[in-house]
């Protein structure tokens, strides 16, 4: 039976831009995300993250945007992804010697992102502020 670990991520966006930042390793670009302690709920974990690797508050939309997976160390790792709103970016913030924080457009971001499910995440967390840019594909 496979081994799955449930986090939480936030794509931050704010002015049309969203914030990026250096996995651990500092290898990949990826939005804040992390593991859910318990006790806390997938949203609250969104935040932290976001608070811990970029230093950024804000709110999320009530309702997540969907979930992707991934593989890491063997296991296979469940995202839940939650587009947050930053009303706040500060300086100084716990992992900000590990890690670099990036605004980039939409476009840049997607193609930084190497997983095509947060990529699919990604473009659905800007379709809900600008829905007009969203083209469906007719049969």
């Amino acid at each position: 039976m496979p081994i799955w670990v449930r986090q939480a991520a936030a794509i931050p966006v704010r002015d049309d831009r969203v914030c990026m930042v250096t996995s651990s390793s500092g290898r990949r670009w990826v939005v804040p995300k992390g593991q859910i302690d318990p006790g806390h709920t997938a949203g609250e974990a969104a935040l932290v993250e976001a608070w811990e690797e970029a230093g950024l508050v804000g709110a999320l939309e009530p309702e997540p945007l969907g979930t992707y997976a991934y593989e890491k160390l063997g296991r296979t790792l469940h995202v839940l992804v939650f587009r947050m709103t930053v009303t706040e970016a500060r300086d100084e913030w716990p992992e900000r010697h590990m890690r670099t924080r990036a605004w980039v457009s939409l476009d840049e971001a997607l193609d930084r992102i190497e997983e095509p499910g947060l990529r699919d995440l990604l473009r659905l967390a800007f379709h809900l502020k600008h829905p007009d840019r969203l083209t469906l594909a007719t049969a």
